[in-house]
Parts: structure tokens; C-alpha cells; sequence
């Protein structure tokens, strides 16, 4: 299994900044695929980024030029930096592990305030 730890949300004013770190531990495997999803209330869990073991990123277009997915291998820790944030951003964000499976953090609250 795979643990995964999440940090960084709160509150701030649009416009603000914030940044999640994500950190897992148990069976890893170095192919894997690491990302970010939020749910609003009423609403879908959504993607908002993945980065892979190799690098590569993706993106949802409501936050493409805004946040940033980046990874630190070594520390098995992925990192969501979130700028310009807008009030529609607020959510509880989580912190997903794939590898053959889907493994969830527990989520951490963003909320971004008018």
C-alpha cells in the first residue's frame, strides 16, 4: 500500500498564493504517476494536474498558467503551487499515487475568499 500525506491548504484572498506538498511512503515503484484532484461541494472530483516519475505534466485548462505541479523523486514528495487564485478554486484538494491502482491522501481544504 501507499500512504500519502497532504499539507499546505487554508485560506487565503483571491488573487493569494498557496502551496500543497503531498509526501508518500510505503510501496513505491518508481513508475508511477502523481497528481492533484479537488472536489467543490455538490461537485465531481476534478483533475487539476499530474506529473510523471519522468517528468511530464498535465494540466486542467481552469488552472493551466496559475498552478504549478512539480516533484521531488528523492523525497517521493509532490507539490501543487497555486497562484492567482480565484474564489471558483475553492475545494478540497487531494493528493492521488497510480500505479496499477489509485491510491488518496485524505484531502486538505483550499478555500479562496471574494
Amino acid at each position: 500500500q501507499v500512504q500519502l500525506v497532504e499539507s499546505g491548504g487554508g485560506l487565503v484572498q483571491a488573487g493569494g498564493s498557496l502551496r500543497l506538498s503531498c509526501a508518500a511512503s510505503g510501496r513505491i515503484v518508481s513508475l508511477n504517476v502523481m497528481g492533484w484532484y479537488r472536489q467543490a461541494p455538490g461537485k465531481q472530483r476534478e483533475l487539476v494536474a499530474t506529473i510523471t516519475s519522468g517528468g511530464l505534466t498535465n494540466y486542467a485548462d481552469s488552472v493551466k498558467g496559475r498552478f504549478t505541479i512539480s516533484k521531488d523523486n528523492p523525497k517521493m514528495t509532490v507539490y501543487l503551487q497555486m497562484n492567482s487564485l480565484k474564489p471558483e478554486d475553492t475545494a478540497v484538494y487531494y493528493c492521488n499515487y497510480y500505479y496499477r491502482y489509485h491510491s488518496w491522501g485524505q484531502g486538505t481544504q483550499v478555500t479562496v475568499s471574494s
